[in-house]
């Protein structure tokens, strides 16, 4: 099934006014549903965003029903959703979502909406976003909220060790957690972290890796062996556990600091303020420590998209751009912690804070993970094979070899 063009839909709502005018009662039903849209939203409650729905609603009479999934739940979810072809008028996508739903053709291509909207142009936003929104050269999303890693550490531990600031190379951040895991029994300083995919391939990009070329996979190169090399070298060496500590953020950050060093996003930061019970001069951000190449980090955060089988598309059209505005941005910033996706809404006192310009700088130096629909299995792969040398010794050249023809067999399918 082809995707509807707008002027399909500008053909479909004229004919619904010649019919309303010649009394159908059909018509009538479908005029009303079309002031009702339903938003899916990847969360466990909607408060953050029912503020901005409800204020949509006030401006356009168009009531809102929004239906907050469960992140864990949201991928199949969809999925069902694609099958019965059922399913929201508008959604939020996770950026690494959008190949595989623009793929079978579930997300609407936005790509004449967003050529039309000079709000909407990519331009206004950052690269790393945008690029989570296409394939094949299509728009399937507008970006809404973008998240990146950073580096989170110890201010007073590090100082210990003669840093008095944070590490800015590899070499640099292997030193400091080197002297800091020699603190006792059970401390470490640094986590290498095994439960998130995008992990060793950030720190590959680091290292000068291509992660794919022409759509062949190139994860048992060079660059990404060595980046691999480096990050057991901390699990080998006592400088990172082994596997996860279990600890929550308070245990492993505050206090003594167990692990006074990790990498994460902005949603870490309101757990370190509740839990850690760490005064502000003792913990910071900053950017990633550079590698061979660069300090490239990873872009995430979540999309605004069209369900491709919705009956209300030019509504759902009209929220996502409502939603994707300076002033909603900002709204959604302040009840989430989820950064705008627009360059223009951080210029003001709303995004100052030192902390948050961190992140700011350190989006300038981000990419996202590679749009291709086999990612997130991919990915999940990566985990079990790291598993292998991190836990068992395997060989990290051969390890990568077996994941790399893996990885292989799903790019081409």
């Amino acid at each position: 099934m082809k995707f509807k063009k707008l002027m399909g839909l500008a053909v479909v709502a004229a004919s619904a006014l010649i019919l309303a005018a010649c009394g159908s009662s059909k018509s009538s039903s479908d005029s009303s549903s079309s002031k009702t849209l339903t938003f899916w939203f990847g969360g466990d409650a909607d408060t953050a965003v029912k503020p901005m729905a409800d204020a949509f609603t006030k401006k356009t009479g168009i009531k809102v029903k929004i239906q907050s999934i469960p992140w864990s739940q949201y991928n199949d979810k969809l999925l069902t959703a694609a099958a019965s072809k059922s399913g929201p008028d508008a959604l939020v996508i996770g950026t690494t979502q959008v190949s595989s739903f623009a793929g079978s053709k579930t997300l609407m291509d936005l790509t004449s909406t967003i050529k039309d909207d000079k709000a909407l142009a990519p331009s206004n936003f950052f690269n790393g976003s945008v690029e989570t929104t296409k394939v094949d050269n299509k728009y399937y999303a507008v970006p809404w909220y973008v998240e990146t890693r950073v580096l989170y550490y110890r201010k007073d531990l590090l100082k210990s060790v003669g840093y008095n600031e944070a590490p800015k190379t590899w070499n640099q951040l292997y030193d400091a957690a080197t002297k800091l895991s020699k603190r006792g029994k059970n401390m470490y300083g640094f986590n290498v972290d095994a439960a998130e995919p995008t992990f060793g391939f950030m720190f590959a990009r680091q290292n000068g890796a291509t992660l794919l070329k022409d759509g062949k996979a190139q994860f048992n190169k060079k660059p990404m062996v060595d980046a691999l090399a480096y990050l057991d070298k901390f699990v080998k060496n006592g400088a990172s556990p082994k596997q996860d500590t279990k600890m929550t953020i308070g245990q492993s950050f505050g206090g003594d600091g167990p692990v006074p060093m990790f990498i994460s996003g902005p949603w870490m930061m309101a757990g370190i303020k509740k839990d850690s019970g760490l005064k502000d001069s003792q913990w910071g951000v900053a950017e990633l420590p550079k590698g061979k190449v660069s300090n490239v980090s990873n872009t995430g955060g979540g999309d605004l998209a069209v369900f491709n089988y919705s009956k209300n598309k030019q509504n759902a059209i009209k929220f996502v751009k409502f939603m994707s505005s300076k002033e909603n941005q900002l709204k959604f910033y302040k009840n989430s912690d989820s950064m705008p996706t627009l360059k223009s809404a951080w210029d003001g006192k709303e995004m100052s804070n030192s902390q948050i310009q961190v992140f700011r700088a350190q989006l300038d130096h981000s990419e996202p993970m590679p749009g291709v629909k086999s990612w997130e299995t991919i990915g999940q792969n990566y985990l079990k094979a790291w598993e292998q040398i991190a836990l068992n010794n395997a060989s990290i050249q051969k390890t990568m070899d077996s994941f790399n023809q893996q990885s292989q067999q799903l790019l081409d399918k």
